[in-house]
């Protein structure tokens, strides 16, 4: 059964989230609209459609937390912490854990790059983006109530690949993500949603 945070996510598009909790969350806003100021803002790499300033400019305000890797750190500005995988921050009403976020079979997102995936722990409950990686043994050692997954294959796992992941991480729910913008569509989710019916709760969201 999903947690009741669940209900308080919203998808962006492509990788990008907000979450309404006691605190406002964004993570990779990436061609979105204004939108509430974020208490605190997560960007897990430097590529364009993960790290873009102009994007964060909508929905950064002067108390704003910043947390990614130091390439994207480069590109940000205000409070903006740069951390690497293992590296956790507390952040008065939530906590951040970073993690690893990588490729496993191809070279768009190399382990000895650093860039991240994130557990954000908030309301007493554990959110994981996976940012844009394949399935890593890393997975399997989560524990965690929502994982938001990507499942459009070429930069990232496959919706295959996804469903494998999401077996391992067991999470209460999954979200898929990274499809409809960049590459994929919405029948890579829905098939990653199929595959998983009965084992694992799927939502596929429409996009806020």
């Amino acid at each position: 059964m999903a947690h009741p945070i669940a209900d308080r996510i919203a998808w962006l598009g492509h990788d990008g989230f907000r979450i309404d909790g006691s605190l406002t969350v964004y993570i990779d806003p990436y061609k979105i609209s204004p939108g509430p100021q974020g208490d605190l803002i997560l960007i897990t790499h430097e590529h364009f459609d993960h790290c873009s300033p102009d994007d964060v400019s909508l929905i950064q305000g002067p108390h704003s937390v910043v947390v990614t890797e130091p390439l994207s750190a480069q590109k940000l500005s205000g409070d903006v912490r740069a951390v690497s995988p293992g590296e956790r921050l507390e952040l008065g009403k939530a906590s951040v854990q970073a993690v690893p976020s990588d490729n496993t079979d191809k070279a768009f997102h190399p382990r000895a790059n650093n860039w991240l995936g994130f557990v954000l722990e908030m309301d007493g409950a554990r959110i994981y983006h996976a940012g844009d990686a394949d399935f890593i043994p890393e997975m399997a050692d989560l524990e965690v109530d929502v994982a938001l997954l990507p499942v459009s294959g070429t930069y990232v796992m496959t919706w295959e690949q996804a469903v494998e992941a999401t077996r391992a991480i067991r999470p209460g729910l999954a979200i898929p993500m990274h499809y409809g913008t960049v590459v994929g569509d919405e029948q890579d989710a829905r098939r990653f949603e199929s595959a998983l019916r009965g084992e694992i709760e799927v939502r596929v969201l429409s996009r806020d």
